[in-house]
């Protein structure tokens, strides 16, 4: 299961809030972090060609990684793998330059490489300006300064300037995320934050997951 969404912001919150109901039920669960990518023994060819070339990654290293870690995690029992903004990389590809071909076949390539895994992606969205909105109220200009330079500086996002294009290049990517999710075998849940507070959209998205998990 993958919590995710645009603003990249609104996953960890609502990912750790599942992560702990679906752990109270007695089950095994793995929360894999956002963070958690850099330290995995699973990802650590990721880390690996992000440190050692241009600051990208290939995808079929991606791939190979995802699949490595869910077999992993199969092996030791895990019931639930529970990621923050892991799946399906669309982020990543498309500050990298990667066209929607490349992500179209990237994704079928995700998709053979969980299996048997069933895979459901909570797809978290607000209005990217409202959301960077609250974002630069709650951390302040410099975590502002900060995102708009590291848009800025990947080649697929080069024309964000100020945080009124960063919100135009998040729109754009939740409708390709949105598109792409579409074609795969997942269930994709769309959770749309809007006036909801964190309690409210953690009860809202566990409501969801009953009937997918068939509780």
């Amino acid at each position: 299961m993958d919590v995710g969404g645009r603003p990249p912001t609104l996953s960890a919150p609502l990912c750790r809030a599942i992560a702990e109901w679906l752990g109270n039920t007695g089950a095994s669960v793995d929360h894999f972090e956002e963070a958690d990518i850099l330290t995995r023994s699973a990802f650590r060819p990721v880390t690996e060609e992000f440190a050692g070339g241009d600051g990208t990654v290939r995808p079929a290293t991606l791939v190979e990684c995802t699949r490595a870690y869910v077999a992993e995690s199969l092996a030791a029992g895990k019931d639930y793998l529970v990621t923050d903004a892991l799946l399906p990389f669309i982020p990543s590809l498309v500050a990298w330059g990667h066209d929607e071909g490349t992500l179209v076949h990237v994704m079928g390539e995700l998709a053979r490489a969980v299996e048997p895994a069933q895979v459901t992606v909570v797809y978290v969205h607000d209005d990217p300006a409202t959301a960077l909105r609250r974002a630069v109220e709650r951390e302040g200009d410099a975590w502002e300064d900060w995102y708009v330079r590291k848009l800025a500086g990947s080649p697929g996002t080069r024309a964000v300037r100020d945080l009124a294009s960063a919100a135009a290049h998040l729109r754009y990517e939740a409708d390709l995320t949105r598109r792409l999710l579409a074609r795969t075998p997942w269930h994709v849940l769309g959770v749309d934050v809007g006036d909801l507070d964190a309690q409210e959209t953690s009860a809202h998205a566990r409501r969801r997951l009953v009937e997918v998990l068939g509780w």
